[in-house]
């Protein structure tokens, strides 16, 4: 059996595939890559390189555990999100390219404050509350999350990006924290417990189920950040495919003005956003 990288690289791609995973091609070159230390690209550079036992070992190892469809980010322990790389592991959600679209809107509502306060709820890995204070020096976030477990990734996450994020433990069904905030956002679990059936192996049989099943966790936040936010201040949620008109009706209800929503990058209907204009 050969066991240079353009040989290695087509095998993991072969195995993958019949595993079902959605891009085998991209998975194995990710995986092979990892290995080596190196980017994909340089992969190219380098496929008639021969890798050694150990190497060949540790990409049988990884390769295993994407049979299985765990996820990609599971297997590498970390995942890139913005200018961030992020360690997550099944503790966490993986950071998805639609919630970058939050971030964009956040960065965007707090663009003219020098130092805003902004509340992250449901923080997870630590991902939309890291993004902003790594894109806005200026902003003071604190991120809230029920789940110790989360809070741990999202330390470690913290830690490795050197930002001054701050954490805390509280379940957004207990209220939020006192503010005034000049943002709050979240991506609260959304996925119908009927739905999760449905979904792809690698987040149905290995995603938390606390981060992504839940009923009722977006309509709390809207009311609860009513509470908290200061007058003019911004609400952006992140919600389940098909809803955001009707999370839209919900914060025109609640009194939010300016009700946005916007699409994510494949052009579905997943950010909705509003501003505060009383205290009742």
């Amino acid at each position: 059996m050969s066991d240079t990288v353009a040989d290695a690289v087509r095998r993991t791609a072969e195995r993958l595939e019949a595993a079902g995973c959605e891009s085998p091609r991209l998975d194995a070159e990710v995986l092979v890559a990892h290995v080596l230390g190196m980017s994909r690209a340089g992969l190219y550079g380098e496929s008639r390189l021969t890798l050694s036992g150990v190497e060949l070992a540790e990409v049988e190892r990884l390769v295993s555990r994407r049979e299985r469809r765990e996820p990609l980010a599971y297997v590498l322990g970390e995942w890139g999100f913005r200018r961030l790389t992020l360690s997550v592991d099944r503790r966490v959600l993986v950071p998805r390219p639609e919630t970058e679209i939050v971030v964009e809107r956040c960065l965007a509502l707090v663009a003219g404050l020098d130092e805003p306060r902004i509340l992250d709820v449901g923080t997870g890995s630590g991902a939309i509350a890291l993004a902003i204070a790594d894109e806005h020096p200026g902003a003071h976030v604190t991120a809230i999350d029920a789940s110790e477990d989360a809070l741990a990734v999202a330390r470690e996450n913290v830690e490795r990006a050197g930002l001054p994020v701050e954490l805390v433990r509280r379940d957004l069904f207990d209220g939020l924290p006192e503010g005034p905030w000049d943002l709050v956002v979240s991506n609260p679990p959304y996925v119908h417990p009927g739905e999760i059936d449905a979904l792809e192996p690698e987040v149905r049989d290995w995603e938390p189920r606390t981060a992504l099943v839940g009923e009722g966790a977006t309509a709390v936040v809207a009311r609860s950040a009513r509470e908290v936010l200061r007058f003019g201040g911004a609400l952006v949620l992140e919600v389940a495919e098909g809803s955001a008109q009707e999370v839209a009706a919900l914060l025109r209800e609640l009194g939010y003005r300016d009700v946005v929503v916007t699409a994510d990058l494949t052009g579905r209907d997943r950010v909705v956003e509003g501003v505060t204009t009383s205290a009742d």
